[in-house]
């Protein structure tokens, strides 16, 4: 079997003619601002990726998902990252609708059946600060909420038909407050995108900044869920949280395979090392292929987000391994001659800088490892 054979088939097999089409396009083009590869995306039908089959979606589990993001990283880097933005609000929405008697399969047949992109509004890692923690004020209004803040950096920023957001809004029932998913259609009155990403690297992600001003959002594009503030982790945010994990750790993997692949390319380059490089990637993709099948059978427990998250950080330093010798072995000609060596590099190894890091994490998962309940810092 050849080398990313697998991958490539299964994404062949649930999203017929994407592969094909970025291979087409080529690096140079899906990697830069107003990338191509978001609309052949959306024309292979990938926003429904996860949906269910009767739905309209692909149907994909959750290690058929990663083999995606993996097979399109290598393609292009920043699609990947994009997506995976993507595929992390729409797991949200599959899982609230596993435990939910609501509306959420209607939108999630909408979004699939017309190939709708989800940017996503969650709270990232600001420097001391909880990344469960919502970052936008809500305001009470009749038949909904208003909504104000900042979301930076906000991939599909130019190309999302709505933002998810995670938000705080008060209990129908009166007794406090609870999170909910806010679905904030484009080009709502009070929304605007402004440029942000100033990095050659992951340029075709449109990661730019979304800003929200008193943006009205109706009850009816709410999705309640039953998680208060400040409790431990649930069995949403833990879904949410492998999901995350397992598909943006296979997409920085797709980008260092892409590296991998022309060194195996290269019959000058000698066995031992072609096979070494092999080795360290494959092992790093089965232990995230691993998580994915757990969360396949159900898996939500605190015990199986610890396990995502060191083989997340197993895979960041498997990346930091293979990358430089990649680049070392195949020369300074294949450098000097084409951006793509150069390129690759730099965006191989951005999986370190998605939160939660490893620096932030190193004392829940201590605390966990002597029998405490984990956290997320």
């Amino acid at each position: 079997m050849r080398f990313l054979e697998r991958e490539r088939a299964v994404l062949g097999k649930l999203l017929p003619g994407l592969d094909e089409a970025l291979a087409a396009l080529g690096l140079t083009a899906l990697e830069r601002p107003g990338s191509p590869g978001i609309a052949a995306f959306r024309d292979a039908g990938g926003p429904g990726l996860l949906v269910a089959t009767a739905h309209g979606g692909a149907g994909a589990t959750a290690v058929q998902a990663i083999q995606v993001q993996r097979a399109i990283g290598a393609r292009s880097p920043s699609l990947a990252v994009a997506t995976t933005m993507h595929h992390f609000s729409m797991a949200g929405l599959v899982v609230v609708s596993e435990i939910s008697n609501g509306f959420e399969w209607m939108l999630m047949e909408g979004i699939a059946r017309e190939s709708k992109l989800l940017a996503s509004g969650f709270a990232e890692g600001t420097s001391g600060q909880n990344i469960l923690a919502p970052g936008l004020r809500v305001a009470p209004a009749d038949g909904g909420v208003r909504v104000t803040g900042a979301k930076r950096p906000c991939s599909l920023s130019a190309s999302m038909d709505l933002l998810t957001a995670s938000i705080l809004v008060p209990r129908l029932d009166g007794t406090g407050d609870q999170l909910a998913i806010a679905l904030i259609p484009a080009g709502s009155d009070g929304m605007s995108v402004s440029p942000f990403w100033g990095s050659f690297a992951l340029a075709g992600a449109e990661s730019d900044q979304v800003v929200l001003d008193d943006v009205f959002v109706p009850d009816e594009l709410l999705v309640r869920t039953d998680s208060a503030p400040g409790q431990a982790l649930d069995g949403i945010q833990i879904a949410g949280f492998l999901w995350f994990e397992v598909l943006m750790t296979a997409s920085y993997l797709g980008a260092a395979s892409a590296l991998v692949e022309r060194v195996l390319g290269q019959d000058r380059i000698p066995e031992l090392e072609r096979v070494r490089l092999v080795c360290d990637i494959e092992a790093a993709m089965a232990a995230v292929e691993t998580i994915a099948a757990r969360l396949d059978s159900g898996a939500r427990d605190a015990a199986a987000l610890a396990e995502s998250l060191y083989a997340r950080y197993a895979a960041q330093d498997a990346i930091a391994r293979i990358v430089p010798r990649a680049v070392e072995l195949l020369g300074g000609m294949a450098y000097f001659a084409a951006d793509d060596v150069a390129y690759l590099s730099a965006c191989a190894n951005g999986l370190s800088l998605h939160p939660p890091s490893r620096s932030r994490m190193a004392g829940p998962l201590v605390a966990q490892l002597a029998g405490q309940p984990l956290t997320i810092a």
